[in-house]
């Protein structure tokens, strides 16, 4: 979601006359976005504030550098942040563009009308996202946003489904729809409407190979929406289902709002659905009072489940949950640590394994770029395919697929976290066939 706020922040920019700079110290503007779903990484954002402070007493020549803040770390009162951050000039929460963009106008004489308000990137990656409902109505005990993004608030489907043409007119093949609870889309909108009704409106345009959503909740994720994923063909077998935690006290804790048994059913739901679906999840290590058999729990079904991709984290308490307040943080650091530790190498074993059998199987690869000077893509299944033997150097050769081209490619060798594979030849196909 951040990614896409600050593509949008971008544009408006590009269309206002300013152009993008990759020096902090000699940019016009600085404009810092920002996650607080863990310590972490408020702590990089709070370390990056006190670099462009220091920046700004020893500079003799940049006193006029304008430093915006953006994100989740801006809720409604800002009075404590103006107080501990006086070297910046803007606060704005998120997805609220305009005081950025309406500051940074005035300093430099431009004019930001028309640039203001949900600005579609002008220069698109081949993958992209498009943000389809904000806030969440959640409240899980441990997280922050609800509290920063605010409730729950989904977009109009014409605006949407306009933002989308734009984008692959522009050059988009593979559009992510957004949301921190994906599937709540348009609950509170009158007439009701759900995210399969908008799914089947986006795939219906033209040009636009391949469409995805996330982040899902298991309670929302529906018949209807698994049932579009299966039937239409740009919808690809690629679903985010987090489960957090794999013990039903640590759930009731965290208020997920259901059971483990009934996380597994949904999964084993949505895998007769929807054959050869890839799966991934969000898990939590250290919650408090987490135990080392509740801990147990969770690693069961990562086992049983075996997802192709796990993002872990270790519990950080968020101050403003309800966590925070009622949940005293009692699981030690180390503790914490050497759980993470155990779910990484677990993961790894699972992901090493069934990528391995994926070696000799051919899959259609939407090029998106490169990645450490090699060309690199996805297929439906969302995995990490680098192609062998070509690099960002043979971009503009001949017969050499380009970003944006979706090829034909056969799997040759395989990690725990990309795959390997030789080209075999161009392919439009958009048939639906089971993925791994």
């Amino acid at each position: 979601m951040n990614t896409s706020d600050s593509e949008r922040l971008s544009s408006g920019f590009l269309q206002m006359g300013f152009d993008p700079s990759d020096d902090l110290d000699t940019a016009d503007v600085v404009v810092l976005n920002t996650c607080v779903v863990r310590q972490s990484a408020e702590d990089t954002a709070t370390g990056m504030l006190g670099r462009l402070a220091k920046a700004r007493r020893q500079s003799t020549h940049r006193t006029d550098q304008m430093v915006a803040v953006m994100g989740c770390m801006v809720g409604p009162e800002q009075s404590d942040l103006k107080r501990r951050f006086p070297q910046v000039d803007v606060w704005a929460r998120p997805q609220q563009f305009a005081p950025i963009l309406e500051t940074a106008g005035i300093r430099h004489g431009l004019d930001p009308e028309g640039c203001l308000t949900g600005a579609v990137p002008v220069n698109p990656h081949v993958a992209s996202f498009i943000p389809i409902v904000h806030g969440c109505d959640k409240f899980c005990t441990f997280c922050i946003i609800p509290y920063r993004r605010g409730r729950e608030a989904s977009r109009s489907a014409s605006e949407i489904v306009r933002e989308a043409e734009l984008m692959v007119e522009r050059g988009v093949k593979d559009i992510t729809l957004l949301g921190q609870n994906v599937d709540s889309y348009g609950h509170d909108l009158r007439p009701r409407m759900d995210l399969a009704d908008l799914v089947e409106r986006v795939h219906e345009i033209s040009g636009l190979e391949r469409l995805r959503f996330l982040t899902s909740h298991p309670n929302d994720m529906s018949v209807r929406i698994l049932e579009a994923v299966r039937d239409l063909p740009k919808v690809c077998e690629n679903i985010n289902l987090p489960f957090q935690a794999g013990d039903d006290t640590v759930l009731v804790n965290m208020r997920r709002g259901y059971t483990r048994d009934q996380f597994l059913d949904k999964i084993a739901q949505t895998r007769e659905m929807i054959p050869g679906v890839n799966l991934t999840t969000d898990l939590i290590v250290g919650f408090p009072g987490e135990t080392d058999t509740q801990f147990e729990r969770s690693l069961d079904v990562l086992r049983e489940v075996e997802f192709d991709k796990v993002h872990v984290a270790q519990y950080s308490n968020r101050e403003g949950t309800f966590a925070s307040r009622k949940i005293p943080d009692n699981v030690d650091r180390a503790v914490k640590k050497a759980r993470l530790g155990m779910v990484d190498e677990l993961q790894q074993i699972i992901q090493t394994r069934n990528n391995a059998k994926l070696v000799g199987k051919r899959f259609d690869v939407l090029v998106e770029g490169s990645k450490r000077d090699r060309l690199h893509g996805r297929n439906r299944g969302d995995k990490l395919i680098y192609l062998d033997g070509l690099s960002t150097h043979d971009l503009r050769g001949q017969g050499v697929p380009q970003p944006g081209q979706t090829v034909n490619v056969e799997i040759v060798g395989s990690s725990p976290w990309s795959l390997e594979a030789e080209l075999i030849g161009s392919s439009a196909r958009q048939e639906k066939v089971p993925v791994a």
